[in-house]
Parts: structure tokens; C-alpha cells; sequence
């Protein structure tokens, strides 16, 4: 927990006009730790705005307050203005400004208190209270530990727990990876406050279109291509499949992770080339670290075994490049018959 918390309370214990921020191209952790938050300290009586960069992926709708989210990429002057006026800022899910794009000197000029809670290596030193802990399995375990520590514990309703869990659910897989003890007990305390996870598993994972089955056939036939003898597989999509297939955005949200259910897979990427930036989503088992390979060769970063990158080169340099740097993060193997 974070060290000046009983600074933050005697903050909180007045009403206090509060905006919550997450990164851009925000997924289950990033949604469900800022409504759930954001839901909590709406009971407590302070003001309350959540602004996103950009759009969500409509597969999180059923979340209460979803609706009512500020989207800078739609709202520029609402999301400035939301938070410069406010007196608190959240920042959720994120390490540093620029995973916020051209609200990042917005926040940064504010004078308001500033509050991070992330789960992220290396938190880049702008707030003024940090709730910091690279083990936790998502941001949305550490909003949980601290609306403990508020002494928030029973107030944690079914809105504000389903949000929280969605973020477990999406940043560990539906717990298959990311997870700790405290991952597995902050699930069952969620579900003794009346959380029905059949339900947050259904809305996530079987609300597919027909259009998203095939994509994902496009993707399996035509756009994988493994290496063997490095236990390595990418896919990737170019801009004439995005029109072809008419792909927005969440629509492509897990096809990496269909690579790595090869038993001869331990590191996957996803490579979609957008209008002006190739961006890469790499996945790995065990002890191989592909936040290493994104940090180093592709301005990226994230976790050990979930990260992304994005370079402003051609589609074809970025996979060859991928395909050079493999080598050197993973052990060549004897691939017999």
C-alpha cells in the first residue's frame, strides 16, 4: 500500500471534485478499474469524471457508467477541461504520461493532487501518491486493496464489483496467467459481494461476431507463420485486410494468445499495421521476457509475459525485425522429424 495513504484519506474525507484517466486504447483492466473506482468514491460523495483517450471496445458495455466516460478522441475540450478542474486525479493502469497521449501535459501542467494506481514495471515519478506493485495480476486487484484500505470493504456493490472483476478476468486470461494468491482471494471476496462470474465470462469471451470468426480464420489460414526452432509464431495484418475484413478497433483483441496454445509455442506476437504505426503485441510463457524484446527493439513495454510496441516503419521491416531479434531472446531448439 502506498506510504502517504493517511495523507490521501484526510484528502478524501471532504468532498473533492475528482477526474479518473486510464490509457489510450483502453482494455478490461484499464475500464473496469476506473468505473469501479470511480463508482466507489461516487458513493462517498465527491464529483466524479472518467475520460479515456479513445474509444473502448464495445464487448464492455454492460458496464454500469460506461456510457457516461469522456473520450478525448471525441470530446477534446471536455476531456481537457475535466481535468483541469480538478482538485483529484486518478491515474489508472498506466506508468507514464505518454501512454495518454496529448492529455499528458494537461496533466502535468494541473495543480491538482495526483493519485497512480498500476501494476506496470517502472512508474515514471509524476504523481503525488503511488500505489505501485509490478506483482499484482491487474490494476483492478490494487483498486480492490485500496478501497480496503479506505475502510470501503462493504461497500463494494455488484456495479462496482463487476467492474473490478472484469479487470481480473481480462488482464490474467481468465486466470491463466498474472496470478497470485491475493489475484485468487480478491476474486472470492468480489464473489461474496455478489459478483456472478459466469456472467462477466459470457458477456466477454461469447459476444463474437460472424465478422469475428472470420477474421480470425483470415488470421490462422493465412497471416501465421511460425518458427519452429525457436518455439516463436506472429501474425500480422495489413492495412488492405483491415478494409477488406472492415476491422475496428477490439476486433483482433485476443487472436495472439491462439498461437501459444501450441504446445511447441512459447512466444506469440500479433503485428497490425495501422495508417501511420505498425504496433505489435507479443505473449510469452514462463521465464521468457518479451517486455524486454518490446522496450528494446520496439519503444514499447509492459509485462513480462504481456507487451506491446509500435515502430513508424513499414509492415516488412517490423517483421523482419521481429524475426532478427527472436534469436537473441530465445534458446534454438533440435526440431526432430
Amino acid at each position: 500500500m502506498m506510504d502517504n495513504i493517511e495523507e490521501l484519506k484526510s484528502l478524501l474525507s471532504s468532498p473533492q471534485n475528482i477526474t479518473i484517466i486510464a490509457h489510450r486504447n483502453p482494455d478490461g483492466d484499464a475500464l473496469g478499474s476506473a468505473l469501479g473506482l470511480s463508482a466507489y468514491l461516487k458513493q462517498q460523495g465527491h464529483l466524479l469524471k472518467v475520460v479515456m483517450p479513445s474509444e473502448h471496445p464495445k464487448v464492455f458495455n454492460y458496464m454500469v457508467g460506461i456510457d457516461d466516460m469522456i473520450i478525448f478522441d471525441l470530446k477534446h475540450d471536455e476531456a481537457r477541461e475535466a481535468l483541469r478542474s480538478a482538485s483529484l486525479i486518478f491515474c489508472l493502469d498506466f506508468n507514464g504520461l505518454d501512454r495518454v497521449d496529448k492529455l499528458g501535459p494537461v496533466i502535468a501542467d494541473s495543480e491538482a493532487k495526483k493519485v497512480l494506481i498500476d501494476h506496470h514495471l517502472d512508474p515514471e515519478p509524476f504523481a503525488d501518491f503511488v500505489l505501485s506493485d509490478t506483482s499484482a495480476s491487474s490494476t483492478a486487484e490494487l483498486v480492490y486493496e485500496f478501497i480496503v484500505a479506505l475502510g470501503g470493504a462493504q461497500d463494494i456493490n455488484i456495479p462496482i464489483g463487476e467492474a473490478l472483476f472484469t479487470g481480473l478476468i481480462t488482464d490474467t486470461g481468465s486466470f491463466k496467467y498474472n496470478t497470485r494468491s491475493q489475484t485468487y482471494r480478491v476474486a472470492a471476496a468480489l464473489k461474496d459481494r455478489g459478483v456472478d462470474d459466469y456472467y462477466l465470462n459470457d458477456k466477454i469471451f461469447n459476444s463474437m461476431k460472424e465478422k469475428h470468426l472470420r477474421i480470425l480464420g483470415h488470421c490462422l489460414a493465412n497471416r501465421m507463420k511460425i518458427i519452429p526452432e525457436y518455439g516463436a509464431a506472429y501474425i500480422y495484418l495489413n492495412r488492405k485486410d483491415y478494409i477488406d475484413f472492415d476491422i475496428q478497433r477490439g476486433d483482433t483483441e485476443g487472436i495472439v494468445n491462439y498461437l501459444l496454445k501450441m504446445d511447441n509455442i512459447e512466444m506469440a506476437g500479433f503485428i497490425s499495421e495501422q495508417p501511420t504505426i505498425v504496433k505489435l503485441s507479443l505473449r510469452s510463457k514462463g521465464d521468457i521476457s518479451v517486455q524486454e524484446i518490446c522496450r528494446t527493439h520496439f519503444n514499447g513495454g509492459g509485462h513480462k509475459n504481456a507487451s506491446g510496441g509500435g515502430v513508424y516503419k513499414p509492415l516488412g521491416w517490423v517483421l523482419k525485425k521481429l524475426e532478427e531479434v527472436i534469436p537473441e531472446h530465445l534458446t534454438k531448439r533440435e526440431i526432430i522429424g
